[in-house]
């Protein structure tokens, strides 16, 4: 049985990771690239943010953290768009070249322990009180605004460019429009949120660990694709919600399968398992129906025959 601190764990984590969803929902399905960026975007928010914690400025090192992102992002578009690296190949080779950066920026230490460091949780303790659920309020707060400006974005000018870039590229260099720019804004925007998802969970669980980011895409892409798989495909606000959602009932998933008693060293196999049997779902479905037609019209031509 979930207790209640479970339960707004689960919650608090699902909307933490939600940012990563919501990344990857601008760049998997609205520009149309499978960017592998995510883990050391990811693990480049937890350093710059713990950093900039140590320091003494905790806000500053969610701020500090998007920009680092959207770097990270900048590096991987450039690769893709000028010089002519295929875009999976482009994420790689950012992320492999993150891992030396994220050390470099934790001082070449593989962790930076924050337990007695003020974090933005520490300060909505002392503002909202003890008895409040402080860390849920912040989390869910942080990724609300997130949700509605990426949103609010996307129906810009600029943000419809980027939707169309995804949607059919020929026809918006057909248009004027550089292709290139918006598919670097998008990055950009992409691994900012990714980074500004691993900066607030470094600040909630107080370190910062090199290994953070590993298997990110994969769990991102779970929540997000859980979140279709329940809600459909519809406006752009039921995309991003289906996307939070997913990130939650994932998160729910984890909570179960630690409750029972399943080894963590197995949970990256289980995150798997979830991504591909969501990935499948109309597959099956439809492979399921299929298979319920054909068994039906053959017993429908055994009672004719009898």
């Amino acid at each position: 049985m979930f207790t209640v601190a479970i339960v707004q764990s689960a919650l608090e984590l699902g909307f933490i990771y939600a940012l990563v969803a919501m990344a990857l929902f601008l760049s998997f399905r609205v520009l149309n690239i499978a960017d592998m960026t995510t883990d050391g975007a990811f693990t480049l928010g937890c350093a710059v943010s713990a950093t900039a914690a140590v320091a003494g400025h905790p806000v500053l090192g969610l701020v500090l953290a998007m920009l680092a992102g959207a770097c990270a992002g900048f590096v991987t578009a450039f690769l893709q768009t000028r010089m002519g690296v295929p875009s999976i190949l482009a994420g790689i080779i950012t992320n492999t070249g993150l891992y030396t950066v994220n050390l470099a920026v934790m001082g070449f230490s593989s962790n930076v322990p924050m337990l007695k460091t003020p974090t933005v949780f520490t300060a909505a303790k002392a503002a909202l009180g003890d008895g409040a659920p402080y860390k849920l309020i912040l989390a869910a707060g942080i990724t609300l605004v997130v949700c509605a400006a990426l949103i609010a974005f996307l129906g810009t000018r600029l943000g419809l460019s980027i939707r169309a870039t995804g949607d059919n590229p020929d026809m918006v260099r057909a248009s004027s429009i550089n292709t290139a720019f918006t598919i670097t804004v998008g990055l950009c925007i992409s691994n900012s949120m990714t980074a500004l998802s691993g900066a607030v969970l470094a600040q909630y669980q107080k370190s910062a660990d090199i290994n953070l980011g590993t298997g990110m895409v994969v769990i991102g892409l779970a929540s997000l694709i859980i979140g279709e798989t329940l809600f459909g495909r519809g406006g752009m606000w039921i995309k991003a919600a289906a996307a939070v959602a997913g990130s939650v009932i994932y998160r729910f998933i984890i909570a179960i399968a630690l409750r029972a008693n399943v080894p963590s060293e197995c949970l990256k196999l289980i995150s798997a398992i979830i991504v591909a049997l969501a990935i499948a779902a109309p597959s099956l479905k439809k492979n399921l129906t299929m298979y319920r037609r054909r068994t039906a019209a053959r017993q429908g031509r055994g009672r004719d025959h009898a």
